[in-house]
C-alpha cells in the first residue's frame, strides 16, 4: 500500500489535489466554529447551492475561467443573505432556504435545457457531489486557490478579536465601538470565497459537513474558543488529508470519504469527551 501511495504521489494532479484539499480544509475549518455559535450553520448550504446555479451558467455559456461569474455571484448571495435574514419578514433560516433551493432548482434547469455535454448526469454528479473535480485541477487553478487560502487566513488572523467579538455578543460589540455589520459581512463573504474553493473538494452537497464537523469536533474537547478554533482546524485538515488517501488508495469518491471521515472522528470525540468529563 505504501509503494502505491509513493507511486501515485509521483504524478502531479494527486499532489495538486492533496495541497489545494489541505489548504481548503483548512480554511474551512476557521470560520466554522463562528458559524456554528451564531447559529448559522446552514448558510454552507446555501451559498454551495447558489455557487452550483452560478456554475450552470458558467459552462453553458462556456466560460474559460467558471471562477469569473461563479465567486462574484457567491458573494453577492452572502450579503443578500446577511442583508435579508436580518429582515423581520423573512428569518434567516427561511431565507437560506429560499435561495438554497431556488438557485439549485435553478441551476439544475438550466443544465438540462441548455447543456451541450453529452454526460449531464456525470458533470452534475460531479458538482453535487465532487467525485473527480478534485483530480483534474489544472496548476492555474491550484495557484488561484492558494492565493484565495492565504487571503482567507490572513483577514482571520488580522480581524480575529473583532470576528471573536462579534461572535459572542454583537450589542456589546457595538456598544465598544466596534462596527458589527462590517465584520458580520467580512464573515459572508469569506465563507463565500470558502464555498467556491470547496466546491472542488466535496461538491456543493457536502460543503457544510467540511465546515461544521471539524468544529462540532472541537467542542467535544474543548471550551475555550481559541483551542476550539485550533483544534477544528488541525482536525479538518488531519481528516480531509486522510480522506483524500483512502480516496486515492480504495477508489473512492473523494468528497464522500472526506465527509465519512469528519463524521468518524466527530464520534471519537464526542466518547473523548465524555470520557474526559467523566474524570
Amino acid at each position: 500500500m505504501l509503494e502505491r501511495l509513493v507511486l501515485y504521489l509521483q504524478y502531479p494532479f494527486v499532489r495538486y489535489a492533496l495541497i489545494v484539499g489541505v489548504l481548503i480544509a483548512l480554511c474551512s475549518s476557521l470560520l466554522g466554529v463562528t458559524l456554528v455559535l451564531k447559529r448559522f450553520s446552514f448558510i454552507g448550504d446555501g451559498l454551495s447551492h447558489v455557487a452550483f446555479g452560478a456554475m450552470a451558467i458558467a459552462s453553458v455559456v462556456n466560460l474559460s475561467n467558471e471562477m469569473l461569474l461563479v465567486l462574484p455571484v457567491t458573494m453577492f448571495s452572502a450579503i443578500l443573505l446577511l442583508r435579508t435574514g436580518k429582515n423581520a419578514k423573512i428569518k434567516g433560516d427561511a431565507a437560506i432556504a429560499m435561495i438554497s433551493v431556488g438557485a439549485l432548482a435553478f441551476g439544475y434547469l438550466i443544465m438540462n435545457v441548455f447543456s451541450t455535454s453529452s454526460n449531464l448526469s456525470g458533470d452534475v454528479c460531479s458538482t453535487l457531489f465532487g467525485s473527480t473535480s478534485i483530480l483534474t485541477l489544472t496548476e492555474r487553478e491550484v495557484w488561484l486557490c492558494v492565493a484565495l487560502s492565504i487571503v482567507v487566513l490572513a483577514l482571520f488572523l488580522l480581524f480575529y478579536n473583532k470576528i471573536f467579538a462579534v461572535t459572542f455578543d454583537e450589542d456589546f460589540s457595538r456598544a465598544v465601538g466596534i462596527n458589527a455589520e462590517a465584520y458580520n459581512l467580512l464573515i459572508a463573504v469569506i465563507i463565500a470565497v470558502i464555498i467556491v474553493l470547496a466546491m472542488n473538494l466535496v461538491g456543493s452537497l457536502l460543503i457544510s459537513a467540511l465546515v461544521i464537523f471539524p468544529a462540532l469536533s472541537a467542542m467535544r474537547l474543548f471550551q475555550n474558543f481559541k483551542a476550539v478554533t485550533i483544534c477544528s482546524a488541525a482536525l479538518s485538515v488531519v481528516c480531509a488529508l486522510a480522506g483524500m488517501l483512502i480516496s486515492i488508495l480504495a477508489g473512492t469518491p473523494v468528497g464522500s470519504t472526506i465527509v465519512a471521515v469528519d463524521v468518524l472522528i466527530f464520534f471519537l470525540c464526542c466518547g473523548a469527551g465524555a470520557i474526559v468529563r467523566r474524570t
